[in-house]
């Protein structure tokens, strides 16, 4: 059933359809591009720059503490935000998050270096990148609603994905500046060149805007607003009424969220660190496994429209239990091609995943607690699975190798596996009807 309770014609409201999709995947890019730019600054700049008299593995694990410190801000972000956009709609809350997103990294590109300022500069990154999480806390489950509330109910699987493909996207810009950069300021990286991507969020967030405002309300929320069905405090309301779907959401996502930052940050390290590699070859790698997910990510998203969410998303995380050993083993080979591939294929895994996730996380809640509650699912995990991952890893490496970090991941696989089962399957239920939600 197509929702359209704003008494447009089928031809503009295919039209909003069309620019709700677009305006998802590019906010969603931007916002990720901010992101991941710190990921990446993270594992190959920033050691240097804030923690300039650290040895290189306590500097790499401080880097990524403050990194980690942005998951964990992210909840805050889905909290704060969850409760506007629920509240006052999904449109208007995501252009707040955009703009909350595009100052705080600009502001990192200007921040002086420890050697300039002292310990004041390791303090406001950490300040910084906390309004990052936050902005990325709110911003992924409106973008996610905007096109899946918009879109053909019999495809929410795939109008939800393309949202998702704003990661590999964002991953894409975000490492390919780096390594751009990287490879053209050769040793003036560390000064200033690693500061140019993150300047250049500003003309990136005034595409976002104009992008975004050319977006209505979605139909289903239009419809919790003329029914004035908007709940006072939606959070609090959401945590109450379906906390197991809250906690599932964020366990769910463990076997996907923490192999991904494996795959992403933690991989550019150990690639360069232990493997020896060129900080060009680890970036260029991770950047052309990105390129892999923006097919892959649409397909197992169509693909959960035929098949079922849950079937799809728990292959994904028992196939993360396969790829763990042969992925390390395959790393260790050394050979350019062998790590490039390697880094290539396993985000295939990932995107079994990450393609019908959003879905299944948002049909897991109804319209007037969507934002919130999808919101507080997805970050959640932030805090267990994505932000630890890389400092666990590298601490894991360093004193047990990099078995340790295998069984980790298998870990994680089975988390996600029992958490995808456990997570009802609405994929071909009507979710504007309140009598898909009853609790018992």
């Amino acid at each position: 059933m197509t929702e359209s309770s704003s008494g447009l014609t089928t031809a503009e409201h295919r039209a909003q359809v069309r620019k709700a999709a677009t305006a998802s995947v590019v906010g969603t890019a931007i916002e990720w591009y901010d992101f991941f730019l710190y990921n990446t600054a993270a594992a190959v700049v920033f050691a240097e720059v804030f923690f300039p008299k650290s040895t290189p593995y306590a500097g790499t694990l401080a880097a990524f503490a403050t990194n980690a410190v942005g998951f964990a801000a992210r909840p805050v972000g889905a909290a704060i935000f969850g409760h506007w956009g629920d509240r006052i709609g999904r449109k208007a809350t995501l252009i707040v998050t955009l703009l909350t997103m595009g100052v705080a990294s600009a502001l990192i590109g200007v921040l002086p270096g420890t050697d300039s300022i002292g310990i004041a500069a390791p303090i406001i990154l950490v300040v910084l990148r906390v309004l990052q999480g936050i902005a990325v806390g709110g911003e992924w489950s409106g973008s996610v609603l905007l096109s899946m509330e918009w879109g053909d109910q019999r495809r929410r699987g795939l109008m939800a994905s393309w949202p998702q493909v704003g990661v590999p996207i964002g991953l894409i810009l975000g490492t390919g500046a780096m390594s751009l950069l990287a490879a053209t300021t050769g040793d003036t990286f560390k000064d200033w060149g690693w500061r140019v991507p993150f300047l250049a969020s500003l003309a990136l967030v005034a595409v976002g805007l104009w992008v975004r405002l050319k977006v209505l309300e979605t139909p289903m929320f239009a419809r919790v607003l003329e029914r004035r069905q908007v709940v006072r405090l939606p959070v609090i309301e959401v945590l109450r009424r379906h906390p197991k779907e809250v906690v599932l959401s964020a366990l769910l996502r463990v076997s996907e969220q923490m192999p991904f930052y494996l795959y992403t940050t933690f991989a550019i390290t150990y690639a360069t660190q232990q493997l020896g590699l060129s900080r060009t070859v680890a970036l260029s790698a991770v950047t052309c496994a990105a390129a892999v997910e923006l097919v892959a990510i649409p397909f197992f998203g169509h693909l959960s429209d035929r098949v079922g969410r849950r079937l799809v998303y728990a292959t994904g995380a028992a196939l993360l239990a396969v790829v763990a050993f042969p992925y390390f083993v395959l790393l260790n080979t050394g050979v350019v091609l062998v790590v490039f591939l390697t880094i290539m294929i396993t985000q295939i895994q990932h995107a079994m995943e990450y393609g019908p996730q959003a879905s299944l996380i948002a049909e897991s809640f109804p319209t007037s607690l969507r934002y919130g509650g999808a919101g507080l699912g997805y970050q959640l995990a932030s805090i267990i699975a994505g932000g630890p991952a890389p400092l666990i890893a590298t601490w894991l490496l360093h004193d047990y190798g990099w078995q340790a970090i295998a069984i980790f991941m298998i870990v994680g696989a089975v988390v996600g596996f029992a958490a995808a089962l456990a997570l009802p399957d609405r994929s071909r239920i009507d979710i504007s009807q309140p009598s898909a939600y009853k609790t018992t």
